[in-house]
C-alpha cells in the first residue's frame, strides 16, 4: 500500500498554530528522541516544532518523500505535517551525529475512525526461510574483479540463459551458485565470472545504481566506509563500544566488509535485502526496513555488487 504525506513549512512565528508538540532531539542513550512515538489522525494537521538539545540533528520520516527537517541546537524549527492514510511511521535522525545515530528513531502512530488494514506481505527472506545470520563464503573466488561488459559480449552470442537472466532467478541465487551452474559449459573460469557479473548488472539500470550510490552514501558509508571496506569514519567506535548489539548480548562488531568477494559472492541479492530489512547482525546496524523503501533496497543491493564487478 502507497502511503502519501503532505508536508507545510511553516517558517514565519505569526502564522504558526497556538497548539504544537515540542520535540526534543539530542544524541541517543536510547532513542534520542522526545517524546519518542507521536500519535495523529489521519487529515487532521500535526505540528511539530523541533529543538536540539546538543548538536546538530535532521527529521525524517522512512519510507517518505519528505524533505528532512534541519534541527540546530537552542533554535527551534517548525513544521506542519498532514496525512492522508492511516499507518506506523519511523521518524529518524538523517544527520550523523555521533557513534549512537543509529539509535535514532521514534514512531508515528496515524490513526482513523474504523481503520481496515491489509494483511502485510512477508519480506523474502522470511518467505525464502533465509538464515540471515549464517555465513555465506564463496568457494571459489576470482582471479580478477569480473567485467560485466565481457559478459555481456559473451551472452550476445550464447543461448539458454533466459532463466538465468531472469529477476526471480537474479535474486535468490548467489553469484557463486550461478558461476558454478555454469561449470559444465565450454567457458573458462574468468569467462563464467564475467557472465555472472553481466547477469548481475542486467537485473539493474544506471539510474538504480545513481540512487543505490546515493542511498550508501548517505545512510552506509559512515560505518562502511565510501568503498564498502567496512572503515567508515564510525567503525572503530562502533567496535570499540562494546555495548550489546541490536540482536544479541555480545557487544558490536565492527561493520562488515562489502568489498570481500567472498562474503559478498556468496550471498544471494534476498539474503543482502534481509539484512538491510531487518539490520541487526551483531553491529548495531539499523533496520532499513522501516526507512528505505522495497525498491530502494533493491537498488542499494544492486549497488553493493558494484564493489565486487566491473559495471
Amino acid at each position: 500500500m502507497t502511503l502519501l504525506i503532505v508536508v507545510l513549512a511553516v517558517p514565519i512565528l505569526k502564522f504558526l498554530p497556538k497548539e504544537s508538540l515540542e520535540v526534543h532531539s539530542s544524541q541517543a542513550l536510547t532513542s534520542g528522541w522526545d517524546p519518542d512515538v507521536i500519535h495523529a489522525e489521519v487529515g487532521q494537521p500535526l505540528h511539530l516544532r523541533f529543538t536540539s538539545d546538543d548538536v546538530v540533528h535532521g527529521f525524517g520520516i522512512g519510507q517518505m518523500d519528505f524533505s528532512p527537517v534541519e534541527i540546530l541546537p537552542g533554535e527551534w524549527t517548525e513544521t506542519t505535517l498532514l496525512f492522508d492514510k492511516p499507518g506506523i511511521y519511523t521518524y529518524y535522525c538523517t544527520r550523523w551525529c555521533g557513534k549512537d545515530h543509529w539509535r535514532m528513531r521514534g514512531t508515528l502512530e496515524v490513526g482513523e475512525t474504523n481503520p481496515v488494514s491489509p494483511p502485510a506481505d512477508l519480506p523474502l527472506y522470511l518467505t525464502l526461510g533465509l538464515d540471515l545470520d549464517a555465513p555465506h563464503p564463496s568457494p571459489v573466488i576470482p582471479a580478477n574483479k569480473p567485467s560485466a561488459a565481457t559478459g555481456s559480449e559473451l551472452l550476445a552470442t550464447a543461448s539458454g540463459f533466459n532463466e538465468y537472466l531472469s529477476k526471480d532467478y537474479y535474486r535468490i541465487h548467489s553469484p557463486f551458485e550461478v558461476y558454478d551452474g555454469l561449470r559444465d559449459t565450454v567457458y573458462s573460469d574468468s569467462e563464467r565470472w564475467s557472465i555472472v557479473a553481466a547477469i548481475w548488472r542486467s537485473n539493474t539500470s544506471s539510474e538504480k545504481l545513481a540512487e543505490g550510490k546515493g542511498l550508501f552514501t548517505e545512510n552506509c558509508a559512515a560505518c562502511h566506509g565510501k568503498n564498502g571496506a567496512g572503515d567508515g569514519v564510525f567503525s572503530d567506535d562502533l567496535e570499540a563500544q562494546g555495548s550489546p548489539a541490536m540482536d544479541d548480548q555480545h557487544g558490536i562488531k565492527k561493520p562488515a566488509s562489502l568489498n570481500d568477494p567472498s562474503s559478498i559472492l556468496g550471498a544471494s541479492p534476498a539474503i543482502l535485502q534481509g539484512k538491510i530489512t531487518r539490520g541487526g547482525m551483531g553491529t548495531g546496524m539499523p533496520m532499513w526496513g522501516v526507512i528505505f523503501t522495497e525498491d530502494q533496497i533493491w537498488n542499494l543491493v544492486a549497488y553493493i555488487y558494484s564493489f565486487i564487478f566491473i559495471y
